[in-house]
C-alpha cells in the first residue's frame, strides 16, 4: 500500500515561494491546505547523509518562525525518544527548544 504527501509551491517571479499548499489523501486530508513554512527532512541511508527542503514565504512573519522552529525543536524531542527511547538527550533539545524561544523573542523585542 502507498500514500501520497503532495506538496505544491507557488512561486513569484524572484522563484521566491508565495503560496505552499498540501495535502494527505491517505491520511485523511483530501483537500489542498495552506502553509506558511516547511522543513522537511529526508535521511540518505547510502550516502549516510541528511538531505532538506527549507520554504517559506514573504508573508511568514519573525515571530511566526520563532513558533514553528521552537515546536519543531520540541516535536524533534518527542520523536527522538519514541525512535532511541534516551530520555536524557530528548529532555535536553526540549530545554534547548524552550531557550531558543527565551531568546529568539528577547531577540525580536530588543530588535523594536
Amino acid at each position: 500500500m502507498k500514500s501520497n504527501i503532495n506538496i505544491q509551491v507557488e512561486l513569484d517571479d524572484e522563484k521566491m515561494p508565495e503560496l505552499i499548499e498540501w495535502n494527505a489523501p491517505g491520511g485523511g486530508v483530501d483537500g489542498m491546505q495552506k502553509a506558511q513554512a516547511l522543513l522537511l527532512g529526508l535521511w540518505d541511508a547510502h550516502e549516510k547523509s541528511a538531505l532538506r527542503i527549507d520554504l517559506w514565504t514573504k508573508k511568514m512573519m519573525v515571530d511566526e518562525m520563532n513558533d514553528f522552529f521552537y515546536q519543531t525543536f520540541f516535536g524533534m524531542a518527542d520523536t527522538y525518544l519514541r525512535a532511541t527511547k534516551n530520555k536524557e538527550l530528548a529532555a535536553e533539545m526540549k530545554e534547548f527548544a524552550k531557550n531558543f524561544l527565551k531568546k529568539a523573542n528577547s531577540a525580536e523585542t530588543s530588535e523594536l
